[in-house]
């Protein structure tokens, strides 16, 4: 009986082994298929890279696009100084032959906007001859719309949100909540106004005063821009600086932009140069490629693990 019981346990003993090496090797296979998806991943990201300023220059006339995509911010993807460095990048292109900006963004920081409305009307005075166009896609509102107004004309899609020329503030109020619950608000500042944005204090009227002041101000700034730049084509209706927003030819018919028309459109039937090649800035193919590597092997691990857990143990 015990030379059965002691041969049932060498059988485990060797089975068990026999399913941990499987899995084992198992793991490695699945290893070595990653390693050789990340070559690919890296071969196919240096074929299709951009092409370097000197490969641009010797590649022929081309249309330059440059994205203003996301939240128009400082840091962000649609960050003001990178955004006027791709523009200027692509206008100093002898091959270019024009410019279009094409824009999906629900707006942002006036600041970075104007910034980049600056460098566009910049850049139409000292290149004259260079049409710079903006092209929105799904929305161009608020700041997004204060860059395309630079440009020399803007074209949109029959279903393109724009518009909303205006500024908001917000905030939220705790006050009742903290009487409610029963809790005590304590602050200290130095400066009698220093606390005015305070989400549990009380509304001073001559704080709300001032903010609308500021506002007022901002917004006075935004629609001498969008005059500026649309001139005479904007029809007389005063909500077009209500901040709403307007379907693509409904924004025609108001002035806030030119036609229908996409990027390829654009570079077709405006500036006559089919051929299109993207300033935007990108993150180096090497950046990309360790946050795919970092994001698959974190999968591998957990998945791994999870089949370990589940059949193993």
């Amino acid at each position: 009986m015990s030379d059965q019981l002691w041969e049932r346990s060498v059988l485990e003993k060797v089975a068990m082994a026999s399913v941990m090496e499987q899995r084992r090797s198992r793991r490695w296979g699945i290893f070595f298929k990653m390693l050789f998806v990340f070559y690919i991943v890296i071969i196919s990201g240096v074929a299709f890279s951009p092409l370097s300023e000197e490969g641009l220059a010797s590649s022929g006339d081309h249309t330059a696009v440059v994205d203003v995509k996301g939240v128009i911010m400082a840091g962000a993807e649609a960050d003001a100084e990178n955004l006027i460095e791709s523009m200027q990048k692509a206008v100093k292109n002898p091959r270019t032959k024009g410019l279009i900006i094409r824009l999906n963004t629900p707006g942002g920081s006036p600041v970075q906007a104007n910034y980049v409305y600056q460098a566009i009307r910049d850049i139409k005075q000292s290149h004259p001859d260079l049409p710079v166009y903006a092209v929105v896609e799904d929305l161009c509102a608020s700041g997004g719309y204060y860059i395309a107004a630079a440009a020399d004309k803007i074209f949109v899609n029959e279903s393109s949100i724009v518009g909303s020329i205006g500024v908001v503030m917000n905030g939220f109020g705790f006050v009742d909540v903290l009487e409610k619950v029963g809790v005590e608000r304590r602050m200290y500042t130095a400066g009698s106004h220093k606390g005015f944005m305070d989400p549990f204090s009380k509304v001073d009227n001559a704080e709300r005063k001032h903010v609308q002041s500021m506002l007022d101000d901002i917004h006075a700034e935004f629609i001498t821009a969008v005059k500026d730049g649309r001139g005479e084509r904007l029809k007389n209706n005063p909500d077009i600086f209500s901040g709403l927003v307007w379907a693509g030819n409904k924004s025609i018919k108001l002035g806030l932009a030119d036609g229908i028309g996409s990027v390829k459109s654009v570079a077709k039937n405006q500036i006559g140069v089919e051929k299109i090649v993207d300033f935007t800035p990108k993150k180096p193919i090497f950046e990309k490629l360790a946050n795919s590597m970092g994001a698959a092997f974190g999968n591998f691990i957990l998945n791994t693990s999870m089949t370990s857990n589940g059949k193993l143990f």
